[in-house]
């Protein structure tokens, strides 16, 4: 007997590290420290000492069932950049700039081809928002995951000077709502998506006019990151008084979570096109539309609040990092908490 016949093939182990170096590297900064394998990531904090106060900031999450889509489909070099989406854009929507990521992976048995080609997705959103990939752990573990199946977790870390958090504290009435458009159900709320629709290949790999794609493609395509976009607006020198990066529990749980006492946000649904992958799920699951607001983005993504005066030119900074977005409405005096209307 021997750890292979167990079900740990050590040198497939080996073999995925070689194969996801190539991705590791694209995503390498200057302030990193050492190579890949060692057993911990180094990260030099000197350039961040002209700081008044840095402070890190940090988040970590996984995919959730979204995964299950991507074994059906048998399509895993996207699904890191979701990893990636869900720590970073957490950490932008504190006013943080993302520095470094670590990545997870247990699976039932190490295939290294897919486990390369899941890092090179992880690779590519850390690309996308300029953290550098500095780590990670693939874990085989036969017996307590089926062999074609996984799970992908993250953590990131990233750095902000105290005087530019955004905490919301600073809100009043009359500031406007800006919001930045998703790029589809992003990571959040598969457990009703795959009660809505028939989890098969068949299903999956149907053709909508109305998506423009099959299900399959409009359900896995990867979470926006709004790293860019938020830098983007600070080096305008414009000041986000909050900022709300919607996830799990959609417009109700996680608009307030940017609202100070006393104040209450006030979105207009109509002032943007919600995205047919949305109006499918209503319909063929027949969701009321409330849960829906409160499951889903519902096409928007991230939302921020701004002084008046600064809306046009905020919005001009989202476009220049590629991103489409709306006025969807403002802020006023109130119950904390928000209105759709």
């Amino acid at each position: 007997m021997d750890y292979k016949k167990a079900g740990v093939d050590i040198e497939a182990g080996y073999q995925s590290v070689e194969l996801m170096k190539e991705h590791v590297k694209k995503t390498m900064r200057p302030e990193v420290l050492g190579g890949l394998g060692g057993f911990s990531g180094a990260f030099s904090i000197e350039k961040f000492k002209d700081m008044e106060k840095p402070t890190l900031v940090s988040g970590t999450d996984g995919v959730g069932t979204k995964l299950k889509l991507a074994f059906l489909m048998d399509k895993h070099d996207t699904i890191g950049i979701d990893c990636v989406a869900m720590c970073v854009n957490d950490i932008a929507c504190a006013g943080g700039e993302p520095l470094f990521f670590l990545d997870y992976i247990a699976c039932g048995k190490n295939y290294p081809e897919k486990i390369a080609t899941i890092v090179k997705g992880v690779a590519e959103g850390c690309l996308q928002s300029g953290a550098a990939l500095i780590g990670g752990e693939t874990a085989e573990m036969p017996g307590f995951y089926p062999e074609d199946e996984y799970d992908l977790a993250g953590f990131a870390v990233g750095v902000v000077d105290e005087k530019d958090l955004i905490t919301g504290k600073d809100l009043k009435a009359g500031d406007v709502l800006v919001a930045m458009a998703s790029s589809g159900v992003h990571s959040n709320g598969f457990s009703l998506v795959r009660k809505v629709f028939e989890m098969t290949k068949e299903s999956l790999f149907t053709y909508y006019d109305e998506l423009g794609t099959t299900l399959g493609e409009a359900l896995l395509a990867p979470t926006k990151i709004y790293v860019k976009a938020l830098r983007n607006i600070k080096e305008a020198g414009i000041i986000v008084k909050a900022c709300s990066h919607i996830t799990g529990g959609g417009f109700y749980e996680n608009i307030p979570r940017m609202l100070p006492e006393g104040i209450r946000a006030v979105v207009k649904k109509d002032s943007y096109k919600v995205p047919a992958i949305f109006n499918l799920l209503q319909e063929k699951g027949q969701i009321t539309e409330e849960m829906m607001y409160n499951t889903y983005n519902m096409g928007l993504g991230m939302i921020v609040a701004l002084d008046p005066k600064d809306v046009d030119a905020a919005m001009e900074a989202m476009r220049k990092a590629g991103e489409t977005c709306y006025v969807v409405g403002h802020v006023e005096e109130g119950e904390k908490g928000v209105t759709l209307c």
